[in-house]
């Protein structure tokens, strides 16, 4: 049995579960046969589009915006229905409270006149929320590009980089592309920051390296002044689709890392560099992917071969899980990670310093922003792309600027 089939039955039965409640929702606030009809058949297409598309689609494809799109289409219409669900399903345990406490006292509880009519109104009324914000995620959202700035002060920071700074993008996702115009906007948005140097930490690409063709021309006009450094991601081995052989994995991925020349970037791997400023120097470590539980190509101790332990360094890895299982308490001292990966699941809640929520912050400890242990740094990014979801809800498409201080 396919891998995926019991998956696929589970959320069958949710969306028949889910669909039930929402149709009462509907039914109870309109009898027109219009809009009961209209609703079952969007219902109906969206279902039918992501089935089509997941029943259909061939891992040696890698993944299509058509997937993207059935897959966009299920959450915006499927997730404000589960709502629906908390809100009819909890009516309807009441009802059934009601009713048993009527049998066994003999006491007249019938349900006030109109009530579930209300709660049906107030149901669909929260649920616009949460649908009116996944339209907004995918057609505008993920170009809604911010810039977050930092400045962080070391001791140990050579007096020759006080100030010096730092811009950081993560997970381009190239293959997910559609809009050259608004992309454009972001890369000269990057430009605008005017950094001393520029680090990518990962993920150019979905799985293939012919998915930068189009995007060439725009990320080659990236600028830094002191250079530009890149790392791979979990996406850049090519690992998530099926390959004709080996030998065509292979080349992809050698493509893959030609791809960051051609747009200006030293690739790290496994490797570091020295900056220097007027005599001082700090290293830039850049390690392959390393995840936890999966892809662990990375080698920290020979990318940082020839370092010295007192020598102020930069980490740049992809996955932030790194960084809480290999380096935060690792005694050879890296003073600043840059990480991404995450994406923070592009859906979430963030009120610029009070609260921040997604649930990717059940998979990973570090999830997005800046994050401090041991006298130690990591900023994981929440990436400039999108991936799987064609959207951002919450959680959007970031820029960072770190401001190195001596301190």
């Amino acid at each position: 049995m396919p891998r995926w089939i019991f998956p696929l039955i589970i959320l069958t039965v949710v969306i028949v579960l889910v669909e039930f409640y929402a149709f009462q929702a509907i039914k109870t606030i309109s009898k027109n046969k219009i809009i009961q009809f209209s609703w079952l058949i969007v219902s109906f297409l969206v279902y039918v589009n992501f089935f089509y598309i997941a029943l259909t689609y061939s891992r040696s494809d890698g993944q299509t915006p058509q997937f993207q799109w059935a897959v966009g289409l299920l959450i915006t219409f499927l997730l404000p229905k589960i709502v629906l669900l908390l809100f009819m399903f909890g009516e309807d345990i009441f009802r059934g409270i009601q009713k048993t406490i009527s049998v066994v006292s003999s006491s007249d509880t019938a349900p006030l006149a109109g009530r579930r009519k209300f709660v049906s109104q107030l149901a669909l009324g929260i649920a616009a929320i949460p649908f009116a914000s996944f339209i907004y995620g995918i057609v505008q959202g993920k170009y809604n590009y911010k810039v977050l700035k930092y400045q962080l002060s070391f001791k140990d920071l050579p007096a020759a980089f006080d100030g010096f700074t730092i811009t950081q993008i993560s997970d381009i996702h190239s293959g997910s592309f559609t809009n050259k115009k608004k992309i454009q906007y972001g890369v000269d948005l990057i430009n605008q920051q005017k950094s001393d140097v520029m680090l990518f930490t990962g993920d150019l690409v979905n799985n293939k390296s012919d998915e930068m063709n189009n995007w060439i021309d725009v990320f080659d006009k990236l600028e830094a002044k002191e250079g530009k450094y890149s790392i791979l991601g979990n996406h850049d081995y090519g690992d998530y689709m099926d390959w004709e052989s080996e030998e065509a994995k292979a080349q992809n991925f050698q493509d893959v890392k030609e791809v960051h020349k051609k747009i200006g970037f030293d690739l790290l791997l496994d490797e570091h560099r020295y900056l220097e400023k007027d005599g001082q120097k700090i290293a830039l470590v850049g390690v392959e992917n390393w995840g936890k539980g999966f892809n662990q190509a990375g080698d920290l101790e020979r990318a940082s071969a020839n370092i010295k332990k007192e020598d102020f360094k930069i980490l740049m890895s992809h996955d932030p899980s790194h960084w809480e299982y290999k380096v935060k308490e690792n005694d050879f001292n890296y003073q600043l990670t840059l990480s991404g990966h995450t994406h923070g699941l592009q859906m979430g809640i963030e009120i610029p310093g009070w609260f921040k929520w997604s649930p990717s912050k059940y998979a990973y400890k570090q999830w997005a922003g800046l994050y401090e242990e041991f006298g130690r740094y990591i900023n994981v990014n929440r990436g400039f792309g999108y991936h799987a979801f064609p959207g951002r809800v919450g959680i959007w498409p970031e820029i960072t600027v770190i401001e190195l201080k001596k301190a």
